[in-house]
Formats: structure tokens, C-alpha cells, sequence
């Protein structure tokens, strides 16, 4: 297989923006968000089916308007670190906010669960658009758009760079000499930069994949070329097979701007399979999972996030919609800005944004296995996708993916038939990275 398709699972727990009514599934418990024994039994699930990696999302600020999985979820690392003790080989790549924590606490947090998982961790980075977390954290304002992306890069790079602090041959662990590290191989940082100041080392030590898989979803121009410059995966914002195409075409290129090879940074579609046994069944059962989550007061609460969780129920909803522009540029400013354009341009009012924003748009992976398993593969064809970030509502949906698609995909040879890898960098086709201080030695011939 010269190049295959990657997929990952992303648990809803008891539902998420746009599954407001999963919770009520007679299927789904209740618990199920801070249950570990569901996630376990959805990694293990995922891992059986040879998935690449098992990713879990997370956000620091609720209000009770938030999504049910919002209101009641188990920290990710804590969350992946007991997954890993009952996994083998999925990776295991958790969010977590550059905006709201330091870079030696979290480097060494995610080094942890990459020794405790034999390398399989991966992170998500965040800038964190929700704008009340900055009181969650002793702030009185959340930090613009360009001061949080300027952050995360500067971020990314010290945490990379304490990843590094031993070399692979730093602990020869000789009783016979009474040498248990060799200190020429230990390395501090002394970081002083914008907007952190780290001495370093970090005490612990390097993984067999060598650091931490590090993913991102960048959707403006700056979230794209943050990705394009540090990101190893990539989760992209989907939309048409066009939009989609455009997208991937530009990280990729913007990768190379950097002088990055695009092959090492994969791209990871959002999809939400409905699979059936009829193509008609499916888009039937697409349509009512629609209706079922279709809440108007949620969807209000909704739109509220992108704009620093906002509070539209103040307004008219009947009247235009709102001049609320600069609550943009400190929440989600992209789809925001989109959302004014829209309304400006077409004179909407509150209301017929809302119902616009939540309309129903047909997802292109439903149907029957034969179907779903074509459109992975025109899409993956056509340039949109290395993989794709996998969210079923309940473990029946998972498995009419596993035994209806999967196998599909594999007669195709376009998904792997057993694990060729242990870490989450060989499963992604990632190089394992040199220490930067053994490869500065070498170099010197030392």
C-alpha cells in the first residue's frame, strides 16, 4: 500500500455542538462523558479496527446554555493516560489550550503520557476561542487573535525544544561505574522569548517516537499557516469536495513555503457517517438525527460561542441582526466574520441566522457501506483528505462503519489489513524527529 487512508475516532461522549439530543438515546448512558470505562471501550473498539489514533477534544469554559459533553467531561491527558494502559497501538491525541497553560507543565504532561503510551501521544493545539476562560485563569480579558497565535508558535517551539533536553543516550545506567546519567547529554534551554522565559530541562525523558505528535485546526489565514509551520496533522474544516480540495492544496503549500516536505503533515477531514443498508435509509436516518437535534433555543446559544459566548437572547429576534463585530476578533473571528458577511449582505435578521447556521446540509459520507466506501475513496482521490477524523453517536453507528466500511476499504487497498507500527508517528508515516543537540554533536563529529 503506497499510500493509505488515516482514520481516527472521536467520541461524542453524550453529545456535542450539533448533537444536542444524543443525550436522550435510550444507547447512550448518561454518564458516558466522564465514564473511562466508555472511552476505553471505544479506543479498544477503534484499536481492533486498526485505527490510527483515538482524539479527544476539550474546551475550559462552560455556561449552562454549553452542549451536555461540554458541561460534564474528564480532563484529556488524565482521560488518555488510563486509556494507554488498556491500548496497545492507537495513538492518543488530546487537546489542550497554548492560550491557557505554561510550556514546561504541559511539555512535561504530554512527555509523560507519550512514555506511558510507548509512544503513541499527540497534541492538539488550541488557541481557545471562548472568551470567558480568561477568567477561569485570573484574566480579565482574553488575548486577541494575534497575541494568542503568536503565543502558540512561540509555545510549540519552547515545548518542542524541552522535549529535547535528553538525548536518547543520556541514561547508560551503569552500576558497575556508579554512572547513572551522562551529564553531557542532559540540555537546558534558557528560553527568552515574547512571551515566555523557560530554563529548562525538562525532567523527562524522550519517547520511542521521539516527541509528541503535534496537530492543529487551522481555518484562517493564520490558523493555516500555523499549522503549515509546526503541525504534524491536521484537522480540517470540510465543507463541499471543492472547499475541501482548496484547503488542502493551500497547508500543503504553505508547508512548503516553510521548507517543510507536505507529506509529513497530514490532513484529517471531520466526517459523521450515517451508514444503512439502503442509500435511502441512510439519508432517512441522516434527516431524523437532524430533527432530533434541531433545538432553536440551543442553536441560539450556539451561535453565541463564536462570538466570545455572547448572549443573542438580549435581542430582537425579529430584528436585524446585531452589530456585534468586535466580539469577533477575541472569539472565533473566522466564522464569525462569515456569519456578519452573510447577514449583512442577504439582511438577515436574528432569527434567520440562527436557522441558517443550523440548517440541514447533507453530509457526503451517508449511505450504504458500498456507497460511503466510494465517496472516502473519489474524495481521498481528489486531493481533500489523508484521513479522516471519525464521530459516531452511538457504538452501533461504529460498528456498522467497522464491519460495513472498513473492509470495503481495505479490498480497495486504501486501509492497512494490521499494524505496521507501534507509535502514532509510524502509524501516521511521520519521521521519528533527531535530537537537536545529538544532531549538532554529529555534525561536529563529537
Amino acid at each position: 500500500m503506497s499510500r493509505g487512508i488515516h482514520l481516527a475516532l472521536h467520541p461524542y461522549g453524550v453529545g456535542g455542538p450539533g448533537q444536542h439530543g444524543l443525550w436522550k438515546d435510550p444507547r447512550v448512558a448518561k454518564n458516558a462523558s466522564i465514564d473511562i470505562g466508555y472511552y476505553i471501550r471505544q479506543a479498544q473498539a477503534a484499536e481492533h479496527a486498526l485505527f490510527d489514533a483515538l482524539f479527544i477534544v476539550d474546551s475550559q469554559f462552560i455556561n449552562a446554555t454549553y452542549p451536555a459533553h461540554y458541561l460534564n467531561r474528564l480532563e484529556p491527558l488524565t482521560l488518555l493516560s488510563a486509556v494507554a494502559t488498556h491500548t496497545r497501538h492507537i495513538g492518543l491525541v488530546g487537546t489542550a489550550s497554548s492560550t491557557y497553560n505554561s510550556p514546561f507543565n504541559l511539555a512535561r504532561r504530554f512527555a509523560s503520557l507519550d512514555l506511558i503510551s510507548g509512544g503513541r501521544a499527540g497534541w492538539n493545539v488550541v488557541t481557545s476561542f471562548d472568551t470567558g476562560t480568561s477568567r477561569n485563569f485570573g484574566l480579565d480579558e482574553h488575548l486577541d487573535y494575534a497575541t494568542r497565535y503568536g503565543r502558540a508558535l512561540e509555545f510549540v517551539q519552547v515545548a518542542r525544544g524541552l522535549w529535547d533536553s535528553y538525548e536518547d543516550d543520556a541514561f547508560p545506567a551503569d552500576v558497575e561505574r556508579g554512572v547513572f546519567l551522562d551529564p553531557r547529554r542532559l540540555h537546558a534551554l534558557d528560553h527568552v522569548g515574547e512571551h515566555f522565559r523557560v530554563a529548562g530541562p525538562l525532567n523527562v525523558s524522550r519517547s520511542p517516537q521521539g516527541q509528541p505528535v503535534i496537530f492543529q485546526a487551522g481555518v484562517s489565514a493564520e490558523g493555516r499557516d500555523l499549522a503549515a509551520r509546526v503541525a504534524e496533522g491536521v484537522y480540517a474544516p470540510g465543507g463541499t469536495l471543492e472547499q475541501a480540495r482548496e484547503y488542502y492544496a493551500d497547508v500543503k503549500r504553505r508547508a512548503a513555503a516553510h521548507g517543510r516536505d507536505p507529506e509529513h503533515l497530514k490532513v484529517f477531514l471531520h466526517g459523521g457517517p450515517v451508514v444503512a443498508a439502503t442509500d435511502a435509509r441512510a439519508r432517512r436516518r441522516e434527516r431524523e438525527i437532524f430533527e432530533e437535534d434541531n433545538d432553536f433555543d440551543r442553536n441560539l446559544a450556539l451561535l453565541g460561542r463564536s462570538f466570545g459566548a455572547y448572549d443573542f437572547g438580549v435581542h430582537d429576534l425579529d430584528a436585524p441582526f446585531p452589530d456585534v463585530a468586535h466580539l469577533a476578533e477575541k472569539g472565533g473571528r473566522t466564522g464569525a466574520a462569515q456569519i456578519i458577511r452573510r447577514a449583512r449582505e442577504q439582511e438577515l435578521t436574528l432569527r434567520q441566522v440562527v436557522e441558517s447556521v443550523a440548517a440541514f446540509r447533507e453530509s457526503p459520507f451517508v449511505g450504504s457501506p458500498t456507497t460511503v466506501a466510494d465517496t472516502i475513496e473519489e474524495w481521498f482521490a481528489a486531493g481533500t483528505l489523508d484521513g479522516i477524523n471519525l464521530a459516531f453517536r452511538t457504538d452501533d453507528d461504529l460498528e456498522l462503519f467497522v464491519d460495513g466500511v472498513v473492509p470495503l476499504l481495505r479490498e480497495r487497498g486504501l486501509f492497512r489489513t494490521a499494524y505496521e507500527a507501534d507509535t502514532l508517528r509510524g502509524h501516521l508515516g511521520l519521521p521519528v524527529p533527531a535530537n537537536r543537540h545529538t544532531r549538532v554533536r554529529e555534525r561536529a563529529g563529537g
